[in-house]
Parts: C-alpha cells; structure tokens; sequence
C-alpha cells in the first residue's frame, strides 16, 4: 500500500490549526521537519504525525532493554513540544527511510600525524563535504598547520601558513547544499600559534571566508599576559617542549584585534580553551582518542576528532504551574522525572544513529563510483561509528529559560532569577548523571568507562558534593555516556514550543509585523508605503507567553495598542526590564557562568550589544566571561555584520559604484550551477561569473523534455559565446566531467523554454550593467506575472541571486518574522535576523 502524501498547502492548513493560527510555526515545521523524500513528497500533515513516528522509532530501541517505555509515554512526552524537543536532525531524520542522513546535529574532525602535508589538509577538506551532504555541521582546528614562511618540503619552498586554508575550507561549505540551507562550518585556532593574528583578520576583508564561522582558542596564559600588558610567546608546534617556531608577541594588542574584530564584525568568538579542557569529562580519556580539539559550528558542542553529538532540549516553561501568578512555582519533580527520560531518549537515539550510520556504508558500498573514489566517506564514517559507539556521548539541554523566568515572576538578569536558573540546571545535571548510571546498570557502561581517570575532574567533584550517592553508584557501575550536556541554539525549535530560545532572555514582548497587501482593495488598511511603492498593513503582535501573562491577569488581547499603551502594558509584566535589549550584558556573563558549571560540554549564547557600545565594553565582558568559567563567548553589536572592513580605501567605493563598467560580454565566463526545486520540479541556473560577481543567468527545468540535465556533481564549468555556422549566436555551458575530458552543452537557449530565455536576457542585461545583486533581487521579486510558471522561474532566479549576497546585506523594508524588527540581514544567501536568531534560506 501506497503512503498518504499532502501538498504542500494540505500540511500547512492542518499544521496551521495544530499551531493555532501560527503562521510562522507552521511554516518551520513544514518545510523544515515534516517527513519527505528527495523529490518534495510530503508523508506527515501536522506535527502528531511526526511525534507519532518518533515514538513509534525510538520505542522500537527501548524494546531491546529492559524496563521499555511504550509508545504512549513517549508520545505524552513529545506531544506538542511541550516536554521533550528533539532537536534538527533527529526530528526530521528518526524514521525517515526517504533519505540516507546522520541524525547527529554536530561533527569535529580532525587527523593526527600527517595533518600538515598537503595530503592531510585536503583529506580534512573532503571530509568535511562528505558529513555537510548529510546534513551536519562541522568544525575543525587548524592549529596543526604550519605558519606562514615555514619551510616545505616540496616545490613551493615555504609554508603559505592558514589564511590560504580557511578560504579553501569556506568555499567548499559553500558549495554543499543540504536540504536548501548551505553547510555550517567552525575553524579554530590556538592563540599560541604564530599564525593567528592573520587568523583573526581574514575575516574582515569583504568577501573573504565567508562559508565559515571563526573562533580563537584562549590560554590562561595569554589572557594573565594580555591583562597584565606582557609579551606572550607563540610557538609551533603549538604543545610542543621544543618547538620549531617561537615568537614573542604583544598579548595586549592581539587581544585588543580580538576586541575590535568582535565589535566591529562580531567575530571572532573566542573559546576559553584551557576552561574547556579543564572542564572536559571525555579529556580524562584523550590518550584513547577523546582529545577535545573543537567545536561545532555554534560552539555548545566542544569534540574530539570524529565524535559527534545529537540534540535534545528540554522546555522549561512547562515545568512551572500555574503561570503568571502569586502561586507559580516549578515543578521539579516532574522535572527529574522527565529529564531522566530524555537522557534515555537521547540513548536510544544513538542506536538509531548507528543504523544510520550503517545505511550510509550501504548506501556508499553500492554507489557507483570506483572504490578508490568511495575510500575517504566509507573510512569517515566507520570511524564516526566506533567513536560513537565507544563513548555514547549525548546533548540534552533546554529552552524557554526567559519564559520560565518570567511565568515565575524573576526577572531575567538579576541575581534572583540567576540563582534560580543555576539551580535549575544543577538538578538537570544530577537527574541526567543518575539516569546514566542507571541505564549502565540495565545496558552497561560506555566501554572505555574508568572512575580513576575521572576522579580529579572538576565536573564530576561538583557532582560528587552535590549528590554523594549519586557519585557512588557511578563508581560501581559506570555511566552509559561519557558526558550528557548542553545548552543549544534552538532558533526554529522555539518557534514550535512558542517560547523564548535556548537560554536567551525573550527578544521583544511585543512588536510590530508588516504583512504586504493589495492597496486596492478596499478591506485592507495601508499603514506604510516602502521606497518601491509596496504597500503594508502593521499590525501588533505578541509573544506567545506574553499573551498567556495579559490573559491570567484579565488584559484584553485586541491588535490596536498604540504604542504608549504597549509601553504600559509591558511594564506591569515581569517582561520589563527582561529582554535582550534591557538585560545588563554583565550580568548575563555571570549568569552564563554559573550555569556552565552544571553544563558538561558548553553553552552557546550571544550578548546583543547597540551600536553605540564601545570596544572597551565588549573587552570587559569578554574577560568577565573567562574570568565567571564560560567556556566561549560571543558577541553581536547591532548593525556590526554590515560593517565589515574592506581590504583598502580603493575597495570601499566599489560598495557604490558599478561592479561591471564595460557591459561588453567576453567571450567566455566562468559559471556557477545552481540547483533547485520547486514543489515537485527539478530546475537548474546557471549564472556566469565577471570578477566574481554574476553577471548573466539563465533558468529553467532540469529533467523534462523541454529542459537540461548534467551530471549532478558538476557544479561548476564556463558559459561560452559561439556562433554557429549558420551566423546565429548561442550561449554553451562547458564543464570537465568525472573522468577529465571537456564535455559541451550546445545551445542553452535552445534548451530553455523560450519565455524564460528571454526574461534571462532581461535579468542578465541589468547585472551586465552593474546594478547591485540585492537591487536586481528586488526588481525580480517586483514583477508582475501572470503565468505561474513563469513566477516559479521568478523564484528560482532570486534565490539563485541570493547566494552571491555579501554576507551583512541588509534586507531593507523587510522585518523578521519572529520578532517583527527591520534587523534581517543576508548570510551565506540566508536570511538571518541579528536580533533573535531566526534563519530563512531559500
């Protein structure tokens, strides 16, 4: 029998009245996590039935064990998100036998020995393209290469050092596309190397390393140096007692580049290595391969090479009864019940895993390729397997802390409710350690589980103070998972459980969205008029717990508060004075480190910061911040993306100016390959390339009769200008195949459905003449056209153009969907807001 698919629009409608007319939430979950193939079908038509194949999936683990919980107790705890959130790749990837992909949410590769040569650097490379195809984020250090002048041994004489590198990692992450959002990538290097310095600047050149996000590895050493205004000596190998390379630098003045490159672009982070370390339950086994190296690419997962981790986030608000009122309180013994039953969810979610894994090997033993080809992904992943498998490492972690915070009446920031939150996550940690213990006592430990190596780790100690039982039993019979926690992003998760994200205060209680409208029809009111001449209606929208609070306390709900009765509104609510805007930045840092000390791996949070701050400011919170026992911070100053620096004073007019000042077309261009689906159809552009920036493209379908079809892993290739024989003119797409010979396509415009060509032409005309990419996405997005295939070519071309966005674009007259505010900015071809973390790509 065959399996019920939906449109589209069937999924939405339904997922619209599960979600209660949210329009955002539904949307996430549809194009995000509703169960669907390679081609679009859609199998799911509301959350229920992905919570019900999720049940179904992770109680056929629990029947391998004893003491199985049923698929009932598993749906009471996933229904409606209001306990139990599986993160990412889990939800759309448990049970879902459409796709081969990982369900692990992050990797850290990395090799050993020969990471230097050339052959090393480029294995990492492709390592990382063949884990990004299947979905999941990546970082990798790159301290193990040589510094900039080292001598080779080969032709070029003398090591090019990092910078060289991290362009050539970036620029792969930006070619794999996954599921319509391009790979997510973190590159990390020590301060210690000599290198560094260059490292922390290669991002502030307009266009450079834009595929990947950067963060500095911080001794002790260097922040005592750098605080105390010392020399610090850098050297390579970094960990060396006798390295090749010293150099005595200005701790103070590298640590003032950090600053000023974090208040100027908001990066790099910085990860205080040595509190990682320090901290880290799996270095206490780094001699048998649990050296912590890096991160993940938002930084809450530190990893050894070829670990990975699996996300799950538990929604506090839930846990608080009654809500808003004199009589709230948490319910923490529905907590510790419930958190030791995700740290079991998250267990049997690596055995899914497993079968992952080893769909993959199957899948890659019967690919088609030579077994050469095949060598580096089947190694990958057998490594992950037994990494895996050796220290069953797990991610649970939480959401909706502004939103518990507040439904119990503590502000945000202050000292109470940072106790409180502490506290919260000190009973997390111990209910989750003791359902470790308890599933070794029923599964077995981790196999490579050692007391004595643990024994003087500091985690484990607090652990031990806390609950001194606890600490005896794991002594005696070992712990299923070598470390348990973290605090994730849960950007599009908390759009689903309609609560504040991660750890995150809420962004705004109330504000104001646009919705584009029809100025000619008479039932709408136009509130605003963009420069284009699109008309909008505003209209007042609420935070989901910010209604639940007006509606306790007797506040009517109607959409037309003016702005002086928001303002009193939010004051009467234990939102003041608690958004991300309003919490001293501070004392966030300190409230961080508190709770890091009940976090096992790390916590990934970002102090928004105005635009008026100074880099002094962002210099103290960052010292705060290593000095309080983060592990990483990171920071976001309003408006800083869009203002990276340019390379030199002759760059920056090329902002204003025209990118092509001679509209003359050469003879051949370099082109991108673009594909892209559109419902069920598979379409495809190509986009010839001047100095880098597009400057022609051409659209339609891929497959049918009427359309063109190459090899899918040709992705680059040259558009050439021929005249044929007859004295007509056509456009050739030419790209080298897998076995290195030239291949041709004759004449795209022959191949492209002839209404297409010739908006193509209109489309190419204006890029040939130099009008900025975001201007022609606009004038596309503008046009007026009647037949619908011809708005999906419209699609299909701006969302071709978007990738070649430079990262920080603003989306002006646009605002974010989430929090309603004029904060949306392009990266990597995605829309992203900076205030509240929201992500849209297509």
């Amino acid at each position: 029998m065959e399996p019920k698919t939906y449109t589209y629009d069937e999924a939405f409608e339904a997922s619209l009245q599960y979600f209660k007319g949210d329009e955002l939430a539904a949307r996430v979950w549809v194009n995000k996590y509703a169960l669907k193939d390679s081609y679009g079908n859609i199998y799911e038509k509301t959350p229920d039935d992905m919570h019900q194949r999720l049940a179904s999936e992770i109680a056929r683990i629990e029947n391998k064990y004893a003491n199985p919980l049923s698929v009932a107790q598993l749906r009471e705890l996933l229904d409606h998100f209001r306990y139990v959130v599986p993160q990412g790749s889990p939800m759309s990837g448990i049970g879902n036998n459409y796709q081969v992909a990982s369900l692990s949410n992050c990797f850290v590769i990395g090799m050993d020995g020969s990471a230097d040569s050339y052959g090393g650097i480029i294995k990492v490379d492709e390592e990382q393209v063949q884990l990004m195809k299947r979905r999941g984020g990546v970082g990798h250090d790159l301290s193990h290469i040589r510094p900039k002048g080292t001598p080779v041994k080969n032709s070029a004489l003398t090591s090019t050092g990092l910078v060289p590198f991290m362009e050539r990692y970036s620029n792969s992450t930006r070619e794999v596309a996954q599921d319509g959002r391009r790979g997510a990538l973190m590159l990390s290097v020590s301060i210690k190397h000599p290198d560094s310095e260059a490292f922390i600047d290669a991002k502030m050149t307009e266009g450079k390393v834009t595929g990947a996000n950067v963060s500095v590895k911080i001794s002790d050493e260097f922040m005592r140096a750098a605080i105390a205004g010392e020399p610090f000596i850098q050297r390579y190998p970094i960990d060396a007692k006798n390295p090749k390379v010293t150099k005595s630098v200005d701790a103070k003045k590298i640590w003032q580049k950090i600053v000023h490159n974090a208040w100027k672009s908001a990066e790099p982070g910085v990860l205080f290595w040595d509190t990682i370390i320090r901290e880290s339950i799996p270095d206490c086994y780094a001699d048998l391969g649990f050296k912590t190296v890096s991160t993940n690419p938002c930084g809450e997962i530190p990893l050894c090479p070829y670990d990975s981790c699996r996300l799950l986030a538990m929604n506090l608000y839930s846990y608080v009864v009654n809500p808003f009122t004199k009589d709230a309180y948490f319910d923490f013994d529905l907590f510790h019940k419930h958190v030791m039953l995700a740290q079991r969810i998250m267990d049997d979610i690596i055995d899914l895993e497993m079968e992952k894994i080893d769909k993959i090997l199957e899948k890659v033993a019967s690919d088609p390729e030579t077994g050469e080809v095949k060598q580096t992904e089947k190694h990958l992943w057998e490594k992950i397997r037994s990494k895996t498998l050796m220290g069953r490492r797990t991610g649970v972690g939480t959401t909706a802390e502004g939103d518990m915070l507040a439904a119990l009446g503590l502000q945000y920031g202050t000292e109470k409710a940072s106790e409180f939150s502490e506290f919260v996550h000190k009973s997390l940690a111990l209910a989750a350690y003791r359902s470790s213990v308890e599933m070794a006592k029923e599964r077995g430990a981790f196999e490579i589980y050692d007391a004595k190596r643990e024994k003087d780790n500091p985690f484990i100690n607090r652990l031990k103070e806390a609950d001194p039982e606890l600490y005896d039993d794991m002594v005696k019979y070992g712990r299923r998972n070598i470390a348990c926690l973290t605090i994730a992003p849960t950007g599009t998760t908390s759009l689903m459980t309609q609560t504040t994200s991660g750890i995150e205060p809420v962004f705004m209680p109330v504000y104001r969205r646009r919705r584009k409208v029809n100025p000619n029809d008479p039932q709408v009111r136009v509130d605003f008029v963009d420069e284009s001449g699109d008309a909008f209606e505003e209209y007042v929208v609420f935070h989901h717990k910010f209604l639940t609070w007006m509606r306790v306390n007797g506040y009517e709900v109607r959409d037309n508060y003016t702005p002086e009765e928001i303002d009193e509104l939010v004051a009467k609510s234990p939102y003041y004075k608690a958004t991300s805007n309003d919490v001293d930045w501070m004392q966030k840092v300190k409230m961080q480190g508190r709770v890091q000390k009940w976090v096992d791996h790390s916590i990934s949070v970002t102090i928004n910061l105005p635009a008026d701050v100074t880099e002094e400011l962002v210099g103290n919170l960052y010292v705060e911040a290593w000095r309080s026992g983060c592990k990483g911070c990171t920071v976001y100053r309003d408006g800083s993306r869009s203002g990276v620096l340019l390379a030199t004073k002759k760059e920056e007019k090329k902002e204003t100016a025209p990118v092509h000042l001679d509209p003359k077309r050469p003879t051949e261009l370099e082109a991108d390959v673009v594909r892209f689906q559109n419902n069920k159809e598979k379409w495809i552009a190509f986009i010839g390339l001047k100095d880098g920036n597009p400057y022609e493209i051409f659209t339609g379908l891929a497959d049918d009769e009427d359309g063109i079809l190459i090899p899918k892993n040709i992705n680059k290739g040259k558009i050439i200008k021929a005249v044929a024989e007859d004295g007509s003119k056509r456009y050739d797409f030419q790209f080298i195949n897998k076995r290195g010979y030239k291949t041709t396509i004759e004449g795209l415009s022959d191949k492209f459905n002839p209404e297409y060509w010739n908006y193509a032409k209109l489309i190419s005309g204006v890029l040939r003449y130099g009008m900025p990419i975001d201007q022609v996405i606009k004038l596309v997005s503008g046009l007026e056209l009647d037949s619908q295939s011809i708005n999906t070519w419209k699609n299909g071309v701006e969302r071709a153009l978007k990738k070649y966005l430079p990262n920080g674009t603003k989306a002006n007259g646009q605002r974010c969907p989430n929090c309603g505010q004029e904060t949306l900015i392009y990266q990597e071809g995605c829309l992203i807001c900076t205030s509240c973390g929201t992500s849209k790509c297509g």
